[in-house]
C-alpha cells in the first residue's frame, strides 16, 4: 500500500507561531506572561457588527449565498474600494473569500504556474512562501532595506529573471511596518508594466497607518488590469475569527478566482457576510478611534524598546514593531526570543520566521493593553 502524503504537502510547513505557542506552554510560567507575539486586534468586534450577524440569524438569512458573495456585500465592497482605494471596480470585479489568507491562496493559485518565479519584498509574512510553493512557484527575495536605499526599480531589476511572472506587494507591511508611498508604488508599477508582471497586492492592514496614507497599487495608471487586490476585515474591525475577506480583480483573473472559491469553500458563511456589510458601510468612525489607540500604543512600545538599547524604527503602519536586537541579545533571533521569554516572561516572534532578512530582529505586537506594554517593558528592564 502506497501510504505517502501527496508531494504538495511536503512543500509546505506548519506556522512557526505554533512552535512559539509550544515553547510558552513548555515553560509553564508561574510568573506573569507578557504576550507580545500575537497578531490580533486588542479590542472586541464592534457591537454594530455583532448585531448585524445576530439580526441575520434571527431573520433566517442562513441559506447558501452565491459563491461570489451576497449582492449587498459585493455592492458595499465596490463602493468602498472606489471611494477609499480609488480602484475603478464594478460589481463583477469583487469576490468574497474566507478571510485574507484564503484570498491570497486563490489569488496565487490563479496566477502562478509551476516553475514561475515570484518577486517578494523581504522580510515577508510567513505563509507567502508556502502559498507560492503550493502553486509550484519559487520566491525571489528583494530586501526591503535594499529597495528603500537603492530604489525599488533598481532592486527589482537586480533580482528579476526571465522566469519572473508575479510581484507580491504588501503595504502596510507585516512584519516590518513600512507603508509604501505613492512615489514608491509608482516606481514598482512602472517596473511591473515594463516587465508585464502580474501583481498581487496584500492590503490587510490598509486602515492601520499613522503618518502616510495608504495607497492601493491598483489605483495607479495601467495597474488595475494586472492587479489582484486582496483585503480582509480581520485587522480593521477585529473580525479575525469571522473569516471574511475579498479580492478585487478584473478578467481574466476573476473567472479563475470564482472557480477556486467555489471549489475550496463554496461560499462564505451567509450571516458573516451580513456582518461584513455593516462593517464596510458603518465603520469609518470606529476606524478613526482605533487608529488613535494604536498610535498611542506604538509610541509607548517603541520609546520603551529604544530605551532598552534596541534599534527600532517607528513603524508607519500595522500593529507591529520590528527592532534589531543584535546589540543587546545577539544575532540569532530564536536565541533572543528564548532569552526574553525565560528571563522576562515576554513572548515575541523571532525575525527569521519572516525569512532570512529578518534574522537579528524580533517582532513585537503593540495590539495589547497599554498596561501589558508597560509591564513587558518593566520586566525587560529588570531582566536585561
Amino acid at each position: 500500500m502506497n501510504q505517502r502524503v501527496a508531494e504538495r504537502c511536503e512543500r509546505i510547513e506548519f506556522s512557526e507561531i505554533a512552535r512559539i505557542r509550544n515553547r510558552i506552554l513548555e515553560l509553564g510560567f508561574e510568573p506573569p506572561l507578557h504576550p507580545l507575539h500575537g497578531g490580533e486586534p486588542f479590542y472586541e468586534t464592534p457591537e454594530f457588527i455583532t448585531e448585524a450577524a445576530i439580526r441575520a440569524l434571527r431573520e433566517h438569512r442562513t441559506r447558501y449565498a452565491p459563491s461570489s458573495g451576497i449582492p449587498e456585500l459585493r455592492a458595499a465592497i465596490v463602493e468602498k474600494v472606489r471611494r477609499k482605494n480609488r480602484i475603478p471596480a464594478e460589481p463583477e470585479h469583487a469576490i468574497v473569500t474566507s478571510g485574507g489568507l484564503h484570498g491570497l491562496f486563490v489569488a496565487i493559485l490563479a496566477t502562478v504556474n509551476p516553475g514561475d518565479e515570484v518577486l517578494i519584498f523581504s522580510p515577508y509574512w510567513t505563509p507567502m512562501k508556502d502559498l507560492v510553493a503550493l502553486a509550484g512557484g519559487r520566491l525571489r527575495l528583494v530586501r526591503w532595506m535594499e529597495a528603500r536605499q537603492d530604489g525599488f526599480r533598481q532592486a527589482l531589476e537586480r533580482h528579476a529573471t526571465s522566469r519572473s511572472r508575479l510581484l507580491l506587494v504588501n503595504t502596510p507591511a507585516n512584519p516590518i511596518g513600512f507603508v509604501l508611498t505613492r512615489d514608491e508604488l509608482c516606481e514598482i508599477a512602472e517596473f511591473a508594466r515594463d516587465r508585464d508582471l502580474v501583481v498581487i497586492s496584500d492590503e490587510a492592514y490598509e486602515d492601520l497607518t499613522f503618518e502616510a496614507p495608504h495607497v492601493s497599487i491598483a489605483s495607479l495608471p495601467g495597474m488595475f488590469e494586472r492587479t489582484l487586490s486582496v483585503f480582509t476585515l480581520s485587522k480593521s474591525y477585529a473580525m479575525t475569527g469571522w473569516r471574511v475577506g475579498y479580492v478585487v480583480a478584473p478578467e481574466p483573473w476573476m473567472s479563475g478566482l470564482r472557480k477556486l472559491v467555489l471549489n475550496t469553500i463554496n461560499v462564505v458563511s451567509t450571516p458573516m457576510q451580513w456582518a461584513a456589510v455593516a462593517a464596510l458601510t458603518e465603520g469609518e468612525a470606529f476606524l478613526e478611534h482605533a487608529r488613535a489607540a494604536y498610535r498611542q500604543r506604538r509610541d509607548r512600545l517603541v520609546q520603551g524598546l529604544r530605551a532598552l538599547g534596541f534599534a527600532c524604527d517607528l513603524p508607519q503602519g500595522t500593529f507591529y514593531a520590528f527592532p534589531n536586537v543584535e546589540r543587546v541579545l545577539g544575532p540569532k533571533s530564536w536565541e533572543a526570543f528564548d532569552v526574553l521569554l525565560k528571563r522576562a516572561g515576554v513572548s515575541t516572534v523571532p525575525g527569521v520566521v519572516f525569512g532570512p532578512h529578518g534574522e537579528g530582529h524580533l517582532r513585537f505586537t503593540f495590539s495589547v493593553a497599554l498596561e501589558t506594554i508597560d509591564a513587558a517593558l518593566e520586566a525587560m528592564r529588570a531582566a536585561l
